[in-house]
C-alpha cells in the first residue's frame, strides 16, 4: 500500500472509526488521478450551494428535490477529510432537515419515497443529534411505503396492500405511476442498508420476491414476461402503470432471444443500471455468492460489462449507471472482473477501478463539474450528474 494512502486510511481511522480495506486493483496512477478529481468536484459542488437555503439544485419555484443534496452530502462525507462540521455539510444537513415532514418522510410534496430513501443513506452519515433524530422516523415511513400486506393505507395509488402472490409484492415506487420499480427499490434498499437495517429484516426479505420477478430469466422468475428468457439481467418493473399489473416493463424495450426451448421471441430487455441495482440489493440481503439468482445476474454483467455507456441503454441514465456500478462491484468485494463473451466463454479481466477512473476523466470539466452527454431523467442537471460522479469515484477508491 502507498505511503501516501497508508497516511489516509490513519486518519481516517483516527477519524471515524476502524475502516476495512480490501485489495483493490486500483493502481497507483488512478489512484492518485482520481483523488484529483474527487477535489475538483467536491471545489466545484461548493460553488453551488444555494446561498439562502444551503440546498443544492434548489428550484425556486418548487417543488424541491432534498435527494440531489442527499447525494451531494453523502459524496462529501464519503471523503474521511470531511466530517459533518464541514460548513457546507452543515447548512446542506440543514436543508433536508427543513423537508422533514409529520409522517417521518423527508420531502416536498413529490416523490417522497425517493427523496426520503436518499436523504436517510446521507444522514446515516451524519454525527451529529438532529440527524440521528430524523433516521428512526425515516426509516419507519419508507418500510410503510413497500408493498405488502403491512403497507400504510390512504397513500393515494403510492403503496396497497397486497398479498405475496401479487406482482407488486416487495417493491417500492415514485407513487405517481400507482406502481413499484426496480429504481426506488434500489434506493430505498440502499438507505435501509446503510441506516444499519439487519439483512434479516422483512424489508430486504419482501424486495428479494420483487427482484425474482424482475429478473429476465425463468430459472428464478416465474412471470409470464420471463418465460423461456435466459438473460439473467434485470428490468424496471412488474407492471408499466397500475392498469397492467404483471405485463412487465423495461425502458430498453425488448430484445430477440433464443428461449429456453430453442424457439426466439421478444422479450423485455435486460439493461445496465437496473441489473446492477438488482445485484447490489441481493448482496445487501446477504444471499450467499452461489445462490443461482446472484450467479445469473452476475454473469449477464460479466457478458455486458463496459464504461462506454449504460449498456441496453447507451447514454440514457450513463451517470447513474456508473453509480450502481460502482456500488455494487464495491459490495462486491473482489478487485477485478472476469468477462464472459456472448458464448458463456472467459474472456478479458477487467480492474473495474481503473476503467471507471479513466472514464470519468474523459468527463470532467476544467472547472471540476461533468459533461452532460444526456438529458433524460435530468441528467442535464449538471449538480446531479457531478453529485453520481463523486460517488462513484469515492466507490472505486474507497
Amino acid at each position: 500500500m502507498r505511503l501516501a494512502r497508508v497516511a489516509e486510511v490513519v486518519a481516517a481511522v483516527l477519524t471515524v472509526g476502524a475502516l476495512c480495506w480490501p485489495a483493490r486493483a486500483i493502481d497507483d496512477a488512478s489512484y492518485t488521478r482520481a483523488r484529483v478529481m474527487i477535489d475538483r468536484a467536491i471545489a466545484w459542488l461548493r460553488t453551488q450551494q444555494d446561498a439562502a437555503t444551503g440546498g443544492f439544485a434548489v428550484n425556486p419555484e418548487g417543488p424541491q428535490y432534498p435527494a440531489i443534496t442527499g447525494l451531494v452530502v453523502n459524496g462529501f462525507l464519503m471523503d474521511p477529510r470531511i466530517d459533518a462540521g464541514d460548513e457546507t455539510v452543515a447548512r446542506a444537513v440543514g436543508f433536508i432537515l427543513k423537508h422533514r415532514q409529520p409522517d417521518g418522510g423527508i420531502y416536498d410534496r413529490v416523490l417522497p419515497s425517493y427523496n426520503t430513501a436518499i436523504c436517510l443513506s446521507a444522514l446515516s452519515r451524519v454525527n451529529r443529534p438532529e440527524a440521528a433524530e430524523a433516521i428512526e422516523p425515516a426509516i419507519a415511513f419508507l418500510r410503510s411505503l413497500q408493498w405488502s400486506e403491512d403497507a400504510r393505507e390512504g397513500a393515494d395509488g403510492e403503496t396497497g396492500r397486497v398479498s405475496r402472490e401479487h406482482p407488486f409484492y416487495g417493491g417500492v415506487g415514485y407513487g405517481r405511476h400507482g406502481r413499484p420499480d426496480n429504481s426506488n427499490l434500489g434506493v430505498y434498499i440502499q438507505a435501509l442498508h446503510d441506516a444499519g437495517l439487519s439483512c434479516d429484516d422483512a424489508a430486504f426479505r419482501r424486495a428479494l420476491v420483487f427482484l425474482e420477478r424482475t429478473q429476465m430469466d425463468d430459472r428464478v422468475n416465474p412471470m409470464p414476461y420471463a418465460q423461456g428468457s435466459r438473460q439473467g439481467g434485470f428490468v424496471y418493473a412488474t407492471a408499466e402503470n397500475k392498469d397492467t399489473v404483471g405485463r412487465g416493463q423495461s425502458m430498453a424495450g425488448e430484445i430477440e432471444e433464443t428461449l429456453s426451448d430453442g424457439t426466439r421471441a421478444s422479450r423485455l430487455r435486460a439493461y445496465g443500471s437496473m441489473t446492477y441495482n438488482g445485484f447490489k440489493s441481493m448482496i445487501y440481503a446477504n444471499l450467499p455468492r452461489d445462490d443461482q439468482r446472484v450467479r445469473l445476474a452476475y454473469d449477464w454483467l460479466r457478458r455486458n460489462y463496459t464504461v462506454a455507456e449504460n449498456p441496453g441503454l447507451g447514454t440514457d441514465g450513463m451517470y447513474y449507471y456508473f453509480l450502481t456500478m460502482s456500488r455494487a462491484l464495491d459490495a462486491w468485494g473482489p478487485a477485478t472482473i472476469e468477462t464472459l463473451d456472448a458464448e458463456g466463454r472467459p474472456g478479458a479481466v477487467r480492474d473495474w477501478q481503473n476503467d471507471l477512473v479513466a472514464r470519468l476523466a474523459e468527463l470532467q470539466n476544467e472547472d471540476g463539474s461533468f459533461r452532460s452527454v444526456d438529458d433524460r431523467w435530468m441528467e442535464n442537471n449538471p449538480v446531479l450528474i457531478t453529485a453520481y460522479a463523486l460517488l462513484a469515484l469515492q466507490h472505486a477508491v474507497e
